[in-house]
């Protein structure tokens, strides 16, 4: 009873890097702690601020973040979080340091646990003499690729050349020079300035990986040689914490009841994420592969996802009477519990890594179309090391969809799949079981954060 209540007195708090796939793990990582005894704030960006109503046992701290309607709007979202780390640092510090004079009973900030697209928050943390925790919301397989980009760069690889994308890269294989996660979001210059900021670890205590040692075991043992801080493996997250909604985007619960008339394992459900955009004729094509496939699918259509159009006004013509009963089209779904239902048996996914946590999770194949960044590392390792995806490569055509939509759902191809996909499932659900690898790894992370040294 006594350590419950020494735990009961320590506060951590959060800083979620400002998009969905960022706020998602932080916010799980938030309802894990908790369930070990912390109290958890969460000190987050105006901008895309999550809903305070659906963690009613957070504490939420808004930070000014000045945005204007032009940083908002850019296509450079590295530009954005360049901005965004200027300008929240001493919104927080003034914030942080009031809370620290003013503490609530028994519930001392003991560390600060930051995304690593946020590393404002290292130089608080020093500032006010916390500890801080970095929490990598990305593969660790990623990670080694984002810091690799500075040597292939010095090597004379970087900017890539056409006559090369095919060519396995030097010490990162199964990686191929376009599996490299360099962004769209921003140039390549700035691309390659945020990777030194993130890659930087600075002072911090330690990295949290939203990963499973048996995911991942020849990476996080490459991480572990050279690293000087502890690492902990306590993925995956959205199974570590009881389900709270996370979703800035309002999700639509009534396709469950269009699955529920569906064949089990008959699904294609298509979701490219929160940021992927595609232009008319990516959607014509994508459509017309859907529909020809002749499988039913539930497919997610992002508001504004689609250049010139605000939803699904520029379908083409005939492809809703062509498809009649067979496919539901939503603006947003809830993800988990459209990959845990029967009837799915394909997720057509942008490979973000928290989509691919899900999927594995639910012993879902994949069809592999990444956007940008590290998205193309995990399709990558998705088709070629864990094998439980198809890719699906260079400009969307819909004979190439049909194709791989029957290849996973009706081909023998796609049971063979489905079954390592199982066999992926079963080993994730060990590494959250009492003597798991992953429950161990939160068990010492917890001790770790407890005996973290304070100012006196």
């Amino acid at each position: 009873m006594g350590k419950q209540s020494t735990k009961r007195s320590q506060r951590v708090l959060l800083i979620p890097g400002p998009f969905q796939g960022h706020i998602t793990p932080m916010l799980e990582l938030g309802t894990t702690l908790h369930s070990k005894g912390f109290s958890i704030t969460v000190a987050h960006t105006i901008f895309n601020s999550p809903n305070p109503s659906n963690h009613p046992d957070f504490v939420f701290l808004p930070l000014s973040d000045n945005l204007s309607g032009a940083d908002i709007s850019s296509r450079s979202l590295i530009a954005l979080m360049k901005t965004i780390n200027t300008n929240c640092q001493v919104p927080l510090r003034e914030s942080l340091a009031q809370i620290m004079e003013n503490p609530e009973p028994y519930d001392q900030v003991v560390c600060i646990i930051y995304d690593t697209i946020m590393p404002f928050a290292e130089a608080v943390a020093n500032h006010l003499q916390l500890p801080s925790i970095i929490l990598r919301t990305n593969s660790v397989s990623a990670t080694i690729a984002y810091e690799s980009l500075p040597r292939l760069q010095a090597a004379g690889y970087i900017p890539l050349q056409d006559y090369m994308l095919q060519d396995l890269v030097p010490g990162l294989q199964p990686l191929r020079f376009k599996d490299l996660p360099i962004s769209k979001f921003g140039t390549l210059k700035e691309s390659l300035e945020m990777i030194a900021d993130i890659s930087h670890i600075g002072t911090s205590s330690a990295i949290i990986w939203n990963s499973v040692d048996c995911l991942e075991p020849s990476a996080l043992a490459q991480l572990k040689q050279h690293s000087q801080v502890p690492l902990f493996t306590i993925g995956p997250l959205h199974k570590m914490a009881p389900a709270s909604s996370t979703s800035l985007i309002r999700e639509d619960t009534n396709c469950t009841a269009w699955l529920d008339k569906q064949a089990p394992d008959s699904v294609i459900y298509v979701s490219l994420g929160s940021l992927a955009l595609m232009d008319e004729k990516e959607l014509a094509e994508t459509a017309w592969g859907l529909a020809n496939s002749g499988q039913p699918f539930l497919w997610v259509v992002r508001p504004g996802s689609v250049h010139g159009s605000e939803w699904i006004e520029n379908l083409p013509e005939g492809f809703k009477e062509a498809i009649e009963q067979k496919g539901h089209i939503v603006k947003w779904a809830p993800q988990r519990e459209v990959l845990s239902h029967g009837a799915v048996g394909v997720f057509w996914s942008h490979c973000g890594w928290n989509s691919t946590l899900e999927s594995i999770c639910e012993g879902v194949p994949m069809i592999c179309k990444p956007y940008s960044g590290d998205q193309k590392v995990n399709a990558r390792y998705l088709t070629e090391v864990w094998k439980v995806g198809l890719p699906l490569e260079g400009v969307l055509e819909r004979g190439e969809i049909e194709r791989a939509i029957r290849r996973l759902l009706v081909d023998k191809e796609g049971e063979e799949m489905r079954q390592r996909a199982t066999d992926m499932r079963e080993k994730l659900k060990l590494s959250l079981k009492r003597d798991g690898s992953s429950n161990n790894s939160l068990n010492d992370l917890t001790e770790f954060i407890l005996s973290l040294q304070l100012p006196k």
